[in-house]
């Protein structure tokens, strides 16, 4: 039993924290470079906002949404 655990903390260790690994190296080489994938990661989450606003102002546009108000019947 005890083998299988140290057969996940291997996997972890050494395969899928490599790449982390190689970043954290690639850091005191050069900055730019390792932030790079930070800004990679941003530039598609302002993609991905915008292209979801789109999408939002589509809907409010055609009036699809049910904004009547309702509540809880206890209120």
């Amino acid at each position: 039993m005890k083998d299988f655990f140290y057969a996940i903390q291997d996997l972890f260790v050494n395969v899928l924290f490599a790449p982390y690994d190689a970043l954290r190296e690639l850091e005191l080489e050069n900055w730019f470079a390792a932030n790079t994938i930070s800004w990679i990661f941003l530039l598609i989450g302002f993609v991905a906002t915008a292209y979801w606003m789109k999408k939002l102002k589509i809907f409010n546009d055609n009036n699809e949404e049910d904004k009547s108000v309702s509540s809880h019947s206890f209120l």
